[in-house]
């Protein structure tokens, strides 16, 4: 079967399989069990894609897809089965080349950091990344709405635990405007934090945030880049992983703008061990996942998940998936066995083809394959040799990584971190300016208790001098000596008084009577007088 715009993918029987580019936003899915090739199937999907121009995103998670970066070899262990299967398929223009690559990494350790900001990431993605309950959830969002009504950027994981803090102190009254925020919740999120800090979150979050446009980008020859992340240490930290990815697929849809159908997507993005974003997964994220993949398709967007088993995928984010190839599986147990049943019950049926006998048998590098047509439905499943990549299967040497990170297009945009002030930094210096206030007004309240206390000391010494004095003259006073000295004084005045008067009164008045009664008055004026 050919069509026309179409992304080669193999050949079953006599008949040409290509993915309709117009379609290839519909999304689609990559299963089957380890070892049966569904890798390889990808990376030679994300070569046809770049080929055609359509820029690729696509998780490295065992290491060996950043080998799209450089040509195959004749000398590789695969070269012989890929040739054979090339001739077999009747590919004559299948050579080795390699892709336009953008390497990242999380860690900003095997590619470019990408980093996002913790109010990119949004309270939902958060909550779902450090497992909260729905009760520390609803403190979550009302610490971004905090932030938002008060202009606090939230930035890197700093901010947000300085943010929970500053809610913290505030608990009684955000409660009486947004509802319960109780300090036990807060301390939940912040040893939540901790944990997310000790799986490197920290280097995720932080300016400067990725630009969505770097990973639509093309090369000077029109191929599509293909955005290689680095996750084999990601996948230590399967939320962190399974997070990112969801937001990636959120921003990718909140920033490009609607356009329908085009002819071929604006990105294709692949989603490899898909299973890690919805295992315990709580209804709200699995309502934005299916949200998010219903409507990022009008965006010209195409999504492919990758697992190993196709009943990990939930019925309705399945039933999104319209482009499907499924690899061997075994029917070792019974979820195998149920396994095989959901994947030979999604497939339009083929004429004198069992599909649930046909997943079982199927050999390395071989898929039954099922692909939207061009009015939209899906063609009948076909039993379909994959073709082979032309790039290389298998990792990147340590310094050929190093020339394609130094050589692409983004260049050193990321590779710097930077720390501008925001919500740590501004409710840091509130606190500061509030305990400057605080000890400014202690010291003035110090200062004026010890004015007053030292008003008081100087008022309780002239007292004490006061009283001191009074009792020194009281002491002098009663002294025995002298009250004996002022009696004899004024008895010596007394009688010199009475001298004088005499004298005085003879002088006047005559010796003989002293005067009469006139000489003694004026003998008793003179006489009071001396006495004092």
């Amino acid at each position: 079967m050919v069509q026309e715009a179409g992304l080669f993918v193999g050949v079953s029987g006599s008949d040409r399989i290509e993915l309709n580019l117009r379609r290839a936003n519909r999304h689609g899915l990559i299963a089957g069990a380890t070892g049966t090739g569904k890798t390889v199937t990808l990376q030679g999907l994300a070569e046809g894609f770049s080929a055609a121009g359509v820029p690729v995103f696509v998780a490295d998670v065992k290491g060996d897809l950043a080998g799209l970066g450089m040509a195959g070899s004749p000398l590789a262990k695969p070269h012989a089965a890929f040739a054979a299967r090339a001739r077999a398929i009747g590919d004559g223009d299948w050579q080795y080349r390699a892709a336009p690559v953008q390497l990242w990494d999380l860690f900003g350790e095997a590619g470019h950091p990408i980093r996002a900001t913790v109010s990119e990431m949004g309270p939902l993605l958060l909550a779902r990344l450090m497992d909260l309950n729905e009760v520390q959830e609803g403190v979550l969002t009302i610490a971004f709405h905090v932030a938002d009504a008060e202009g606090l950027l939230l930035l890197d994981l700093d901010d947000l635990q300085a943010m929970l803090a500053h809610c913290a102190e505030r608990a009684e009254e955000l409660s009486t405007s947004y509802g319960n925020v109780s300090k036990q919740s807060v301390g939940a999120i912040q040893r939540q934090l901790l944990q997310l800090r000790a799986q490197g979150g920290a280097h995720f979050f932080g300016e400067p945030a990725l630009n969505i446009q770097d990973f639509l980008a093309q090369n000077d020859t029109g191929r599509g880049v293909i955005n290689i992340l680095a996750a084999d240490k990601l996948m230590a930290s399967p939320r962190l992983y399974a997070s990112f990815l969801l937001w990636l697929l959120s921003e990718l849809f909140e920033t490009l703008p609607e356009i329908g159908d085009p002819d071929k997507p604006v990105l294709v993005f692949f989603f490899d061990e898909a299973h890690l974003l919805f295992d315990d997964a709580p209804k709200a994220l699995l309502e934005k996942i299916e949200q998010v993949v219903r409507l990022i398709r009008s965006k010209g967007v195409g999504v492919y998940f990758v697992t190993q088993n196709p009943i990990d995928i939930p019925e309705d984010v399945a039933a999104q998936l319209g482009n499907r190839i499924q690899h061997a599986l075994r029917a070792f147990t019974p979820r195998d066995q149920k396994a095989i049943r959901a994947a030979a019950e999604t497939f339009r049926a083929s004429p004198g083809l069992d599909v649930a006998t046909a997943i079982t048998e199927l050999a390395v590098g071989e898929a039954l394959v099922s692909l939207l047509q061009a009015d939209g439905a899906p063609a009948p499943v076909s039993r379909t040799l994959i073709r082979p990549p032309a790039s290389r299967v298998g990792p990147l040497a340590a310094d050929e990584r190093k020339v394609l990170v130094e050589t692409d297009a983004v260049g050193a945009a990321y590779d710097m971190a930077i720390d501008r002030d925001s919500a740590e930094e501004l409710l840091a210096a509130k606190r500061a300016e509030a305990r400057a206030a605080a000890a400014e007004a202690e010291a003035r309240d110090a200062a004026e208790k010890a004015a007053a206390a030292q008003a008081k000391e100087v008022a309780r010494r002239a007292k004490e001098e006061e009283r001191a004095r009074i009792a020194a003259e009281r002491a002098v006073a009663n002294d025995p000596l002298n009250r004996a000295i002022r009696s004899a004084t004024r008895s010596a005045s007394s009688a010199a008084g009475r001298a004088v008067a005499n004298e005085v009164s003879k002088a006047v008045f005559g010796s003989k009577s002293g005067g009469g009664v006139l000489g003694q008055v004026v003998r008793g004026v003179l006489g009071g007088l001396f006495r004092g």
